[in-house]
């Protein structure tokens, strides 16, 4: 399974569902230890990103995977306020770069992987998290690694997205022992401890939305 436009599209129509279905326990999260507009945001967001879809100005099918989730990336940055806009966004259009041009042959499993690696650097270089901060980069990270053991040991994409989708709900849950060292969070120094981090929540909810739709 290689990845084209129409996989992309799928991916962000999942993630939007996903989010519309989940805006309420993120936002829950987020109120325990940040702002509480973690749910309500991302779902502007996608809600935003469907509107392009759907609309007249929607990428053009020719354009590529790429070209479709840069422009995901650049509505997210446009639409959505707080933290996750601007590292979500920047996770797209990093993601979308990173894949083929039209004209060159698609992503495999493998290329695949390494654009969500560039997704993960763009989201550290802006952020300056690292693992064990309590971010979305502790969902993230564990996501990758999953990803790319199961596909060096000869998985395809919907296996590799699977591993991916474990390793990032894993990764979340993980978030709750620590103690915040970036973001609002953080304000809260050792009360942050005992509560999960919305983004990773959310990463969570993206990587099993790429399981979700591969597998189908």
């Amino acid at each position: 399974m290689d990845v084209d436009t129409r996989l992309a599209e799928d991916w962000v129509r999942a993630i939007a569902a996903a989010v519309e279905r989940e805006h309420e326990r993120l936002t829950e999260l987020d109120s325990a230890i940040g702002d509480g507009d973690h749910g309500s945001n991302l779902r502007r967001g996608f809600s935003a990103v469907l509107a392009v879809l759907d609309g007249p100005d929607a990428p053009a099918p020719d354009g590529g995977p790429g070209a479709l989730l840069t422009r995901t990336g650049t509505t997210l940055i446009s639409k959505v306020g707080g933290a996750s806009g601007p590292l979500y966004g920047k996770a797209f259009r990093a993601i979308g770069a990173a894949l083929p041009q039209p004209g060159q042959p698609p992503a495999d499993a493998a290329g695949f992987g390494e654009a969500l690696a560039a997704g993960l650097r763009a989201v550290r270089d802006l952020g300056r998290a690292e693992p064990g901060d309590k971010t979305l980069v502790d969902a993230w990270t564990p996501a990758l690694d999953a990803y790319r053991t199961a596909v060096a040991a000869g998985a395809g994409l919907p296996e590799a997205a699977a591993a991916a989708a474990g390793g990032a709900e894993r990764g979340a849950l993980d978030t709750e022992p620590l103690q915040a060292r970036k973001g609002r969070a953080s304000y809260l120094g050792p009360r942050s401890v005992g509560h999960r981090d919305p983004g990773a929540a959310s990463t969570a909810l993206l990587f099993r939305a790429l399981a979700d739709i591969t597998a189908g």
